[in-house]
């Protein structure tokens, strides 16, 4: 079979303004970008305001292996097979970011005959979304150090006479607001800046800081959640960014740099309108991963999509313990509506991977032998895909289970698969269908199309595990206990420190966006199936006041990922011609 890249480049596409047509997106809503992309401007929602939505279908998955189990490759070849069935549909994905992309996983415009094109724009840059959101974020650690350097230079009270600012006061040792980058860099976890030459201060306070990536800043998060641009303005506005001497919260507004910071993400609140190498009108937007944040893309897109069309087809990152987690626990409280149908996307290997048989360790490559026929590693690892479809059950959604094919699966496994599933009984009825969008593209979706149309007609009861009037105690142990099925969490000492200060500030109605593995549904990535009698620990609370929610480290999850003994960037290059070679 031809490499994705090779497929993209001998499709024709269609030019972007007359897809935008198509899908009835008017000219004055657009703002080009080339023949081939364009950005699509949120007050088409004004006009599109007496519209209704049509339903929303959300991709999730069994717990992946490291190379993903096709998420996006299924979310993009449903999108296709509902319109070869005569649907009019939209798919919404996220941004990639430029650290899977040169790290170990590589592109995410799905792949095969089911993806985004042209699937180098997407993957390398796009629209420099993901780069506004870095510029603005380290705008703020710049305002926040040359702050605290001038305070300290001139002491507060003469600070205050020469800039008639009030002394913010900031606490050295409480600074929670890091710089970012998009890529893979574990050298920058923990640095120390401010150094000067002896006896010099020029170069500000010297103190211990660190890098996290461009995805899990606070500002993605807002850039997916906000409503529109005033609401992602004063978002910006709330973000705490330290301490002062006395304990309380100092935000972007105290620093005076919210403004300038929404001036640089303004562009970005417009999602990006692509096509699907059949032609299907697809949204990008926003680039948060499910592990370290809250994994999905952004409400504006979905609303957009939803006014447009019959069905919008958007995925959350990892396993249903991970981006459909927090779908339905942070983004559809804020959204204001849930999803209407879950599809839960399951591969042989995927399940192998989970059975507990094989001895597989983060950044290690699938053994060959996970790709033969396996009965015993099959069966064992159903368990896994069980406990998906019942947790996707638990937010009172329709499932249907995709069994997206490899080229290496048998029929025999695939039909094992198949019946495992029919003769199971679930909290909820389950339709199943094959997947071969890879190799057929919509053609081979069309029977997970019709499942789709299907479970969309039944009744959909939407419910999160928790209310926002909850207390944060009891939001973290529902997560942990019915989300994952935990015994119980516990909490560090410093947690239960950050805890009671969060309480104390008034943040209690706040959602909780837990931060884990996605390896494993505890927070151990080595233990695989569908555990139960496990603890969930919690090393750290941080308010993303901004976003809406307080961030739960668990175990040892790190917000800067590193890059694997051999990164995907030694595949790309360019030919003799300039064209992009290697990229997948």
């Amino acid at each position: 079979m031809k490499s994705d890249i090779e497929i993209c480049r001998e499709t024709r596409l269609t030019p972007i303004d007359r897809i935008a047509f198509n899908a009835g997106i008017e000219a004055q809503d657009l703002t080009p970008q080339g023949s081939l992309k364009a950005k699509v401007k949120p007050a088409i929602l004004k006009r599109l305001s007496n519209k209704p939505e049509g339903k929303l279908i959300l991709v999730t998955a069994i717990t992946p292996t490291p190379l993903g189990e096709g998420k996006t490759v299924t979310t993009i070849g449903l999108a296709q097979g509902l319109a070869k069935i005569k649907r009019s549909v939209f798919a919404c994905i996220r941004q990639p970011s430029m650290g899977p992309v040169f790290g170990i996983k590589g592109g995410a415009a799905g792949g095969g005959y089911s993806q985004v094109a042209p699937m180098e724009k997407l993957n390398l840059h796009l629209t420099g979304d993901i780069h506004a959101v870095t510029a603005a974020h380290n705008l703020a650690a710049a305002a926040l150090d040359a702050r605290l350097y001038h305070e300290n230079r001139l002491g507060y009270d003469t600070f205050t006479a020469h800039t008639d600012l009030p002394a913010l006061r900031i606490d050295i040792n409480n600074i929670s607001w890091k710089r970012v980058i998009d890529h893979n860099d574990r050298a920058l976890r923990m640095i120390t800046i401010g150094q000067n030459e002896p006896g010099k201060t020029i170069n500000g306070l010297e103190r211990h800081d660190g890098f996290d990536i461009s995805a899990a800043s606070e500002l993605m998060a807002i850039l997916a959640l906000a409503t529109d641009l005033a609401d992602m303005r004063q978002r910006i506005g709330k973000i705490v960014v330290a301490y002062n001497l006395d304990g309380e919260p100092v935000t972007t507004e105290d620093l005076k740099v919210a403004g300038a910071m929404a001036v640089t993400m303004c562009e970005a609140i417009e999602p990006t309108l692509m096509q699907t190498l059949e032609g299907v009108p697809t949204l990008i937007h926003a680039g948060p991963f499910a592990n370290i944040a809250h994994g999905n893309s952004s409400i504006i897109a979905d609303k957009i999509a939803l006014k447009l069309s019959e069905f919008t087809v958007t995925e959350g990152g990892f396993g249903s313990d991970m981006g459909f987690e927090k779908a339905c626990n942070i983004k559809a409280q804020q959204a204001g509506r849930g999803p209407d149908c879950a599809v839960v996307v399951a591969t042989l290997r995927g399940l192998k991977a989970n059975s507990g048989l094989y001895d597989l360790r983060p950044g290690q490559r699938l053994p060959d032998t996970i790709f033969e026929t396996d009965t015993a590693a099959l069966i064992a690892g159903f368990e896994n895909l069980r406990w998906h479809i019942n947790n996707a059950a638990k937010y009172g959604v329709p499932v249907v289970v995709a069994i997206n094919r490899f080229p290496q699966d048998t029929d025999q496994e695939l039909e094992q698969l198949k019946q495992l599933i029919l003769t199971t009984t679930f909290n909820v009825h389950v339709d199943v269908a094959l997947s071969e969008a890879f190799t057929k593209g919509g053609d081979g979706a069309i029977a997970l199309a019709n499942a789709v149309v299907h479970a969309c007609e039944k009744p959909a009861n939407f419910k999160p595990l928790y209310s926002l009037d909850q207390t944060i105690e009891e939001k973290l142990m529902a997560v942990a206990e019915i989300g994952y099925g935990a015994k119980n969490i516990e909490l560090s000492p410093l947690a239960t420190q950050q805890l009671a200060q969060l309480k104390a500030q008034g943040f209690n109605k706040l959602a909780i966006c837990m931060a884990k593995t996605p390896l494993s549904i505890t927070t151990e990535p080595h233990i695989k199936g569908a555990p139960t009698n496990f603890t969930v620990p919690i090393r750290e609370l941080k308010l993303c006041a901004g976003a809406g929610f307080i961030y739960a480290l668990c175990g040892n999850v790190m917000t800067m990922p590193g890059l694997p003994e051999k990164p995907a960037f030694m595949n790309l290059d360019l030919d003799a011609d300039g064209n992009i070679i290697g990229l997948t």
